[in-house]
């Protein structure tokens, strides 16, 4: 069998494109899972993006957000519900929070559901994020009192 040797200028056009395909979904993929947080007390949810378009809710300092689009100073996203809007990107931060899904959740002594309840959190509490550990997240809640719930049961990051 006769060994034919392969062009350099098909080698750097192959890796070429498997790096631009990889780029793009990789950028794709890092868009559709930014989150944001409320970073102010109060925070309008708009209908478009200008301070002219309707208000379609009012947000609290915390509240977790997926970023759908960006258009200038403005990003338009989603919360926990799927309600979708437009939000002035200055009014957002990056601390991770979290919201209950679930109708009822424990919260628990370390993250096992053998361990020790410690309270129960309700649908739609805001969480402040803590640590990660597997499928567990060591939350706060606003009064300041901190356990694990199942990361299964909540919404954000």
């Amino acid at each position: 069998m006769a060994y034919t040797r392969r062009s350099p200028v098909l080698g750097r056009t192959l890796t070429f494109l498997f790096v631009t395909l990889w780029l793009v979904f990789w950028t794709q993929g890092a868009l559709a899972q930014s989150m944001v947080s409320v970073d102010r007390s109060v925070v309008n949810l708009r209908s478009g993006a200008s301070t002219k378009d309707t208000i379609l809710f009012e947000l609290g300092k915390g509240y977790p957000l997926e970023v759908i689009r960006r258009q200038g100073s403005w990003l338009q996203v989603r919360d926990f519900e799927n309600d979708k809007g437009w939000i002035y990107r200055p009014m957002v931060g990056r601390k991770a929070h979290l919201v209950v899904k679930a109708t009822i959740a424990n919260v628990r002594s370390a993250p096992s559901t053998n361990s020790r309840i410690l309270g129960k959190v309700e649908y739609g509490e805001l969480l402040r994020t803590l640590e990660h550990r597997r499928k567990w997240v060591r939350v706060q809640r606003e009064s300041g009192a901190q356990g694990w719930v199942s990361r299964g049961l909540l919404w954000g990051w």
